[in-house]
């Protein structure tokens, strides 16, 4: 339930009485949050209050304070000046939390009162037993609409009973401590927010039009940042009614509504015989919205905000603008589709459904946790109803208070939004201060202490008293822990990055590696550079060692070596000899081996030719076949 005072002619006021779906029953739900009594101890526990609809309610975050009830002017309804009642709180004393009872005045007054006397916060005491309800502004009251805008504490309704108790603490001289805390009035499951603001196009209708126009300016570069950035999903939406079906064709709902009485808005002006109709608001409601729909499937969903602040100015109904044709100026100007934009739009004089306002009207009614829309504007993160004033600091705390810890877009960590813990000894957190490294991370809702992620190395630990380098990359981080030490354009380091990094001193150094390495003497402890014809100087590090006369050292071998003298030429005779000497056996076993194989093959070829015709060399064999004589 909200209460508020409407001042509509009777025909609108049965309209907005009628519920866009016929047969349901509006549900409207309280947002709440918690108050937590800690003391005095036999009251502890926490309590249900209800988030008021104006002032800053420290959305992602907590207040504590001392409750005070007035002696006197107990309902709020006047200046507590004239009582000579302060509530500023003294120096290091809890802020002070006023509580009112209700009644006789509008629930932002007693605030308004409250807040000037030096109040933190205001609880406002029920006077019946009932369920809790939202406070919210007065509507179209010019008076309060200055103070209205400057209210800037929060304010929680609590129940009648609950409201005894404390006046019952109070009264037996109890000092009563409370808790307001607003961390899961949002809910924060994961690293994007959705949101919606339901809003209205009409910039006739009174306070709240107002301040709607001048957060829809403020608001829209933030909005786009986090747009832009993917780090929220924005959603506009519209409110519309129905005109009932006896009344179609009445000279009232055909001035106020489109498609034959299906979708409605309130006259601008509440005269229906002059100025705009409500039918021209709700065409420029569905033109906003296919504005949204077309911008969107461009992948450019923040160009909504644009359209709405340029229409505002060039388009205003005072100026008699509020038309088309200003509309189509503002549309060509951000180089947006006017045609898929129309085509959007459809046919106002169309006796059937519009799609769009049919969609608009479905997504009023509420959804799990949240009610059915009933407050113009009324903006809601995460599926949870915002309470409270319609600013832009307010609103970006609401939606910060919806991303997961740890995962808010810097916008939501500028000093604007929220006090930044780990500057404060660090947040109770680990941290290098040689290395600048710190597990204090800042969010939102205060800090964690979360060994770091560096340059690709990862930390590991506690977060609170230890973290260490883990894996590979370690002495990329402050050396790994390890000694390290520069001298003269030279640098060393004991951390080594293999089996999961350790620090031993590099050659040439002795130590422990983490604390200390120190310069080994080679030449001292004759390590090196012991040849006769060596000479040794020690350096840091290192060593350096020269030869004697034209020799040259070779490190690897600790030796010298001639540069050009009879030991090189002795050393390269002895190369050419031995190669000559391999050249000559090659030679003499190639000439035994061409010898060899020809006296073979004569050998084999005199052998065949024996058996057919005598050789030279061979005896004549006798014959001893006796020829036959005559």
């Amino acid at each position: 339930m909200v209460l508020k005072r409407l001042s509509v002619s009777l025909f609108f006021g049965f309209l907005l009485t009628s519920l866009i779906v016929p047969s349901s029953i509006a549900r409207f739900v309280v947002e709440k949050n918690s108050l937590r009594v800690t003391s005095p101890d036999k009251i502890k526990g926490t309590y249900d209050s209800a988030i008021g609809n104006f002032g800053i309610p420290q959305y992602g975050g907590s207040m504590a304070g001392a409750v005070v009830y007035p002696k006197d002017n107990k309902k709020g309804c006047k200046e507590f000046d004239g009582f000579g009642i302060s509530f500023q709180s003294k120096p290091g004393a809890l802020p002070t939390f006023v509580l009112v009872d209700r009644g006789d005045c509008f629930f932002a007054l007693k605030v308004w009162n409250a807040q000037k006397a030096g109040a933190s916060a205001v609880l406002v005491a029920d006077d019946m037993e009932e369920a809790l309800i939202t406070m919210d502004t007065p509507e179209e009251d010019v008076s309060s609409a200055k103070y209205i805008e400057n209210i800037t504490i929060p304010s929680a309704l609590i129940e009648k009973s609950f409201s005894e108790t404390l006046k019952k603490a109070l009264s037996n001289g109890d000092m009563v401590n409370v808790n307001l805390d607003w961390r899961e009035a949002v809910p924060h499951p994961d690293d994007r927010v959705e949101y919606e603001l339901w809003t209205n196009s009409n910039d006739e209708c009174g306070v709240k039009c107002d301040m709607l126009m001048e957060f829809v300016k403020d608001f829209r570069g933030a909005a786009q940042i986090l747009e832009k950035g993917g780090y929220t999903q924005f959603t506009p939406h519209y409110i519309t009614w129905y005109c009932p079906q006896a009344f179609t064709l009445s000279r009232q709902c055909k001035s106020q509504c489109i498609n034959h009485g299906r979708y409605c808005a309130p006259d601008p002006e509440q005269d229906f015989s002059s100025g705009y109709d409500g039918k021209d608001v709700v065409i420029e409601n569905l033109r906003q919205l296919c504005v949204f729909k077309v911008a969107n499937e461009t992948k450019k969903p923040w160009v909504w905000w644009n359209y709405v602040t340029d229409f505002q100015i060039r388009c205003p109904m005072k100026e008699k603008r509020y038309n088309k044709e200003c509309a189509d100026g503002v549309i060509k100007s951000l180089g947006l589709d006017a045609k898929k934009i129309d085509k959007c739009m459809g046919d106002a004089s169309a006796d059937s459904d519009n799609p769009v306002l049919k969609e608009e009207q479905n997504a009023q009614v509420g959804k799990g946790s949240r009610g059915d829309v009933t407050i113009l504007p009324t903006l809601v993160v995460n599926n949870r109803q915002y309470r409270g004033k319609l600013e832009k600091g307010a609103v970006l705390k609401a939606i910060c208070s919806g991303f997961e810890e740890t995962t808010e877009p810097a916008v939501c960590l500028s000093g604007e939004v929220e006090t930044n813990e780990c500057l404060d000894n660090n947040g109770g957190c680990w941290q290098d201060k040689t290395a600048n490294i710190t597990a204090c991370r800042d969010t939102f809702r205060g800090r964690v202490c979360e060994c770091p992620l560096v340059d690709g190395v990862q930390f590991k630990g506690d977060g609170y008293s230890h973290c260490e380098v883990s894996g590979s990359g370690r002495c990329k981080i402050n050396n790994g822990g390890c000694w390290h030490e520069s001298r003269d354009g030279h640098t060393f380091s004991a951390c080594l990055d293999v089996d999961g990094g350790k620090c031993q001193c590099p050659p040439g150094f002795k130590g422990d590696g983490v604390k200390s390495c120190v310069d080994v003497d080679e030449c001292k402890d004759r390590k090196a550079c012991q040849c006769s014809a060596c000479s040794c100087k020690n350096s840091w590090g290192s060593y350096e060692c020269s030869c004697s006369g034209d020799l040259l050292y070779i490190r690897d071998h600790d030796t010298c070596i001639s540069k050009s003298g009879s030991e090189g030429r002795s050393a390269w005779a002895a190369v050419w000899v031995i190669l000559l000497g391999l050249a000559m056996a090659g030679g003499g076993g190639y000439l035994i081996y061409k010898y060899r194989l020809r006296s073979y093959m004569d050998s084999e070829i005199r052998a065949i030719m024996a058996q057919y015709m005598p050789l030279d060399s061979q005896s004549e064999v006798p014959n001893h076949v006796h020829e036959e004589r005559a």
